[in-house]
């Protein structure tokens, strides 16, 4: 009587222990509350960045979209700003669209660099926990990307109503716009939801390369200025020398992109439908290449406030969170 081959036994699966699992259920919810805490402290940063940046992003802007000869400089431009609009509706006006929106958009940065530092994890070894600068310029692009879907629209806004200011009103005639929703529903009357995203390309072009130079001039200036033990062990970083990376971060953002920026600028503010190449053509035949860089001297010297109080306002706030949820 012969013998029926013998079926391979099947190898059964090893389910992961209790422990492995209460490990994994951890980690998930580590990493779920680290992304909320970016949120909410780069959200924190942003409003602090508005507050405080505000009056030099309005000067620069007008500046970049002015015509030939309207002003002098951005003393002339502050000047008239406040003779024609007062001191607080001038140096403010289109603030309250980069308030509603500079809240998502800051998080959203600062959450995408989150997610960022955790791909490059994914796709390169992090010695020592300690990111290169290369990784970290690859985190800062990347929450570039994310943050593009709300930086292109609210600044569309926050330009429109920032321009509108410069125009001399008959005795009688209201200004086009009345507010940040009153421009999103006459550009999407004029152009449907694609006149609202006008300048998306230029903005990632724009944010991708400058929030790589961005993040990775902040940890580089604030690895430098850590103090360090007899041992080599980091100490604690005081809150001046967090306002000095922030600052030198947002200078090094804004030198290798601006002339990216004042394209933006008139794309989004240019009427009818302009194309990035026709910009370009116009600004040079107007100036040569020094007509993509109005408006740098207030650029820069909104760069160090601004971005001083962003990251103070992301430190403050992790510590805080830190101290309530440990």
């Amino acid at each position: 009587m012969s013998k029926s081959p013998s079926t391979p036994a099947i190898p059964t699966p090893e389910l992961p222990s209790v422990e492995e699992v209460k490990e994994d259920v951890v980690e998930a919810t580590k990493s779920s509350l680290q992304s909320l805490r970016a949120l909410a402290a780069g959200g924190v940063g942003g409003v602090c960045a508005v507050v405080v940046g505000h009056p030099f992003d309005l000067v620069k802007v007008r500046l970049q979209t002015a015509e030939k000869g309207v002003y002098t400089g951005a003393i002339d431009v502050v000047r008239k700003t406040i003779a024609r609009e007062g001191l607080a509706r001038g140096l403010y006006a289109g603030v309250s669209a980069p308030l509603v929106g500079v809240t998502p958009m800051f998080a959203v940065s600062f959450w995408g660099y989150d997610v960022g530092k955790g791909l490059v994890r994914s796709f390169s070894t992090v010695e020592n926990n300690q990111f290169s600068v290369g990784q970290i310029s690859a985190a800062g692009f990347f929450s570039a990307i994310p943050m593009t879907l709300i930086t292109a629209p609210f600044e569309r806004v926050k330009i429109m109503l920032q321009i509108q200011g410069q125009k001399e009103l008959k005795p009688g005639e209201k200004p086009k716009y009345s507010g940040g929703v009153d421009v999103v529903r006459q550009l999407y009357k004029e152009g449907g939801i694609r006149s609202v995203f006008r300048g998306s390309a230029m903005t990632l072009a724009r944010d991708g390369p400058g929030s790589a130079a961005y993040f990775a001039t902040y940890e580089i200036v604030k690895r430098r200025l850590t103090p360090k033990d007899e041992f080599g062990n980091a100490g604690q970083l005081s809150l001046t020398a967090v306002m000095a990376a922030g600052g030198a971060a947002g200078v090094a953002m804004w030198i290798p992109v601006f002339p990216v920026d004042t394209i933006k600028s008139r794309l989004q503010s240019a009427e009818g439908n302009p194309t990035i190449g026709g910009v370009v053509r116009g600004l040079y035949a107007k100036g040569g290449l020094k007509a993509f860089f109005p408006g740098m001297g207030p650029a820069m010297a909104r760069a160090v406030p601004a971005n001083a109080a962003t990251f103070l306002g992301v430190e403050l706030a992790q510590k805080a969170m830190t101290k309530m949820f440990g």
